[in-house]
This record gives C-alpha cells, sequence and structure tokens, in this order.
C-alpha cells in the first residue's frame, strides 16, 4: 500500500471532480475547489474521518469494496480505478476474473437517469451500481459475496429472492434467468467462473437442472414485470436492457408501466430509505 499516492492521488480527483457531475448543487458560496471530503463520504457511503484518513495518508489497507465505492463516487476512469487499487495494495481484477466495478460510462448514466431505478449488472448477473431510486424499489444489491452475488443462484436457492415478485410471473422469470445465463455462458465457453457458477447451481437446485436441461437461450432486452413493494405496494414496470459492445455490462433501466406505478413510484422517493430494509427484489 502507497499510503502517500493514494493520498496525494484521491485528493487531487476530489479537487478535479464539479460537484454538478455528481448532481450537487454548485451554490455561489461555495469556496472548495471541486468537492468536500464529506461529499465524497456521502456519495461512497463511508465515514468523514476515512476520508479524511486516507487523503492524510493515516488510514488502514481499504478493502476492495470500499475502494470501488471510492471509485464510482470520484467517477474515476477505468484506468484511474486500476490505479487506485495497485496504490491500495490490491490486484485491479479479482482473482475469479469476475468484473466487479462498473464502467465509468455506465456510472455517469445512472446519474443522468435520476429519479429512473437503473442498475449495472455483469454479464452474470452480478449488481455493480446502482442508484437510490433503483436502491429504494428493491434494497441495495450491491453487498453480496460468493456465489450470492449472482442473482441467478439467489434466484435458485433462496426463497427470499421471490418474495417481491409477482407469483404469476416467477416461473416465467426463473426461464428468463436460465436462458441468459446459458448465452452467457455460450460467449464465455471454456470460463472456469462459468462452468463452477452453473455446477453449483445444478448440485443445489432440482428446478435449475430442469431448466438448464432444456437449453433454452436468451439474452433478456426488453420486458415488463410487476413488483410488490412492502411499503407501497405493486408496481408495474417496463425494464429496458442496454448492453456494451463486449456483452460484458449491461445497464438495466425501469420506467413505470402506467400512472399507478409512477405514482407509486413518486411516493417511494419521498418515503426515502428511512426503516427501509434491505431487499431483494429481482430488478433484472
Amino acid at each position: 500500500m502507497q499510503r502517500d499516492q493514494l493520498a496525494d492521488f484521491l485528493r487531487r480527483r476530489r479537487e478535479a471532480i464539479r460537484p454538478a457531475e455528481v448532481g450537487i448543487a454548485d451554490g455561489p458560496r461555495r469556496r472548495t475547489t471541486g468537492l468536500r471530503r464529506e461529499e465524497v463520504a456521502m456519495l461512497a457511503g463511508m465515514s468523514v474521518d476515512y476520508v479524511v484518513r486516507l487523503e492524510q495518508g493515516r488510514s488502514s489497507q481499504p478493502s476492495t469494496q470500499l475502494l470501488g465505492a471510492l471509485a464510482r463516487a470520484l467517477r474515476l476512469s477505468e484506468d484511474e480505478r486500476d490505479h487506485l487499487f495497485r496504490l491500495a495494495g490490491h490486484q485491479p481484477a479479482p482473482a475469479d476474473g469476475v468484473a466487479r466495478l462498473a464502467r465509468a460510462g455506465l456510472i455517469r448514466l445512472l446519474d443522468l437517469l435520476g429519479d429512473t431505478p437503473a442498475l449495472v449488472f455483469s454479464d452474470l448477473g452480478e449488481v455493480l451500481a446502482q442508484n437510490r431510486t433503483a436502491v429504494l424499489l428493491g434494497g441495495d444489491l450491491t453487498g453480496f459475496s460468493g456465489d450470492r452475488r449472482f442473482i441467478a443462484y439467489r434466484w435458485f436457492t433462496d426463497p427470499a429472492a421471490r418474495a417481491a415478485h409477482d407469483p404469476a410471473d416467477q416461473s416465467r422469470h426463473a426461464r428468463e434467468i436460465v436462458a441468459d445465463l446459458r448465452a452467457a455462458a455460450g460467449r464465455r465457453s471454456g470460463d472456469p467462473v462459468v462452468e463452477g457458477l452453473v455446477a453449483r447451481l445444478r448440485a443445489a437446485s432440482p428446478e435449475f437442472r430442469v431448466l438448464w436441461a432444456e437449453h433454452e437461450v436468451a439474452v433478456r432486452r426488453a420486458d415488463r414485470k410487476t413488483f410488490l413493494h412492502p411499503r407501497v405496494g405493486r408496481l408495474t414496470m417496463d425494464c429496458e436492457t442496454l448492453v456494451t459492445p463486449d456483452l460484458g455490462q449491461q445497464l438495466l433501466v425501469l420506467t413505470p408501466a402506467d400512472t399507478e406505478a409512477r405514482e407509486r413510484l413518486d411516493l417511494l422517493r419521498v418515503l426515502g430509505t428511512e426503516d427501509f430494509p434491505a431487499g431483494d427484489a429481482p430488478l433484472r
């Protein structure tokens, strides 16, 4: 860990970013160049004290999850994120070969979408980033580890993963998840990460084994889903999936399908996250 270099890099990136780039008003009385430390802390979901210690070279080694949050908060490019990881004493790419950081351009799109729920997924169904409205709709889905970070694994091994999904849609949704994973497996033929995930799913879920054997293939792009939210009730949402040129990451955008859904989403934004338990709504 190169503490002095890490401190200098974080400080300079913080000073270089304009508040408007991250949705913060740049008022006439603002004296700070770039972002304030407390603003970085808020965006990254960490304490101001830890941000101060990082910039002063006095911190413990930050985790890869914390570094990912800082990279998103500071809108770092892919090269800058790799540099950040190396300065902190970590390898930029995880040992299992699964991308854990959303591309900088997709993060900017999350910001631009604002009040529209949106998430960034890896091609294996791991949530890499989501905006505030997506968290309100389905809870924070970025903190899982191991196989549970993959939506397919949670869907077929944890009944709670289906709780927020309309029961009438669950069978169709299960087929879509498997067909999408089959498409990813085809693109990444011979990849031990994919083969291991499929093998563990086949061992854990009879339902998955049956669907996998049917060999259906479909990359999900457009869909309509009904969510059963614990605070505002049913929301029918149109789901549009945009993929990067290499098909490695996907941006999922959810828009209300009718007036009732829009009104309930507006109410959810007003209610905020207070007393809202982290959920696992199948937003994909």
